[in-house]
């Protein structure tokens, strides 16, 4: 029997493609402007911050609608949190493992010296609450992901079989609110005890590290839950929330810009506000991505992009930027020559994840769906 098919829902995809180009944004200026620090460079390489934050929100929107459907069946039993934690290590994992042992093969083959840390990667443990080494870096982002998947999906099960016959989206609610509480106290404990001098410094020390971000993840829970409770609310307003993530948005960051925020002079800021209030304006433009009905110009490029997002994401820093910088002196090359370089960057990198995705990522996604149907 084969497993039911399931059309691909064109926000989402819209979503993936551009979170994903985010960062290849922000990898690009390393390529053309290796040497520069100018204000402007700098806020292109934040984007590649906010498209992990947008992956991140997405994530948690897409984990958080699964875990309703699953607990709104009537006999909720351990069983079902276990298929849903097979569904998403076979989702995350292999793929994860595949970049990391090519990570390793290629750090040998050019002679770049493998961490100590190395066995903590297998556990997802290497940036748990401490920095990120630096190897394979692009990790510490699934680190908080794998270990989101299992923190606040376990309380929430929990909650409901300990409580028969309660109000079980309530209980998702609760348990959702719970753990962000929580993981804000850790954030305060960093703000009192921390010291940092520079964005890299807190990026490192905070905003890489699984303890302190998870909660980025569990914003999603939150948005779906309530995108679901009144969905007729959310349609009918998409285009003032839409409007609104983008005003709130870039007056954030004008904030930041006018009264010169920053990590080393206002930590507070950057540990209780800024990341918070990127995840709030990323919410909400969800409403009006989920409701994109018409067909747009370059949907089969959205879609591909968005299906090779994940692969993408692993491969083009460490495996493909970071060895055509240590290939090749940027520093000398002209315009034409770096965006030749800029070019071989992208070739590279659609090519390996275009492979990965057909040859490795897909079937095993066709085993998964075989092995655990929705």
């Amino acid at each position: 029997m084969q497993p039911p098919t399931f059309s691909r829902l064109l926000g989402l995809d819209c979503l993936r493609a551009l979170a994903i180009s985010l960062v290849l944004v922000s990898h690009i200026t390393f390529l053309l402007f290796p040497d520069s620090t100018s204000t402007l460079i700098d806020g292109f390489r934040i984007l590649g911050a906010i498209g992990v934050d947008l992956f991140f929100v997405l994530s948690g929107y897409l984990i958080g609608g699964i875990l309703l459907k699953i607990i709104n069946t009537d006999d909720l039993k351990w069983s079902a949190l276990f298929k849903f934690w097979k569904r998403r290590w076979l989702r995350t994992l292999p793929n994860y493992f595949l970049v990391l042992c090519l990570n390793i093969i290629v750090a040998f083959l050019v002679g770049i010296l493998i961490p100590k840390e190395l066995f903590q990667y297998s556990l997802f443990i290497q940036n748990f609450s401490w920095g990120h080494p630096d190897f394979f870096t692009e990790a510490w982002s699934l680190s908080i992901e794998e270990y989101a998947y299992l923190l606040l999906p376990f309380l929430i099960f929990f909650l409901i079989i300990s409580f028969k016959n309660k109000n079980k989206p309530f209980l998702f609610l609760l348990s959702t609110v719970i753990v962000i509480m929580v993981l804000t106290g850790l954030k305060l404990s960093y703000n009192f005890n921390a010291s940092v001098e520079n964005y890299h410094d807190w990026s490192l020390s905070f905003r890489k590290v699984v303890i302190y971000r998870m909660d980025s993840i569990y914003y999603g829970f939150i948005a779906v839950f309530f995108m679901k409770k009144f969905p007729t609310y959310f349609e009918y307003n998409k285009n003032i929330f839409l409007i609104a993530g983008l005003v709130v948005f870039a007056v954030l960051h004008v904030i930041i810009y006018v009264f010169n925020l920053l990590p080393q002079s206002h930590l507070w800021f950057y540990v209780l506000v800024y990341l918070q209030m990127v995840a709030f304006s990323l919410m909400l433009l969800f409403p009006y991505f989920l409701h994109l009905r018409r067909t747009i110009f370059g949907k089969k490029i959205v879609e591909f992009i968005s299906t090779r997002s994940y692969a993408i994401y692993l491969v083009n820093y460490s495996l493909v930027l970071l060895n055509i910088e240590l290939l090749v002196n940027l520093k000398v090359l002209g315009p034409i020559e770096k965006t030749l370089i800029v070019l071989l960057f992208l070739f590279v990198t659609t090519v390996v994840s275009n492979v990965i995705y057909l040859y490795f990522e897909r079937p095993i996604l066709k085993l998964r769906d075989r092995r655990f149907p929705r």
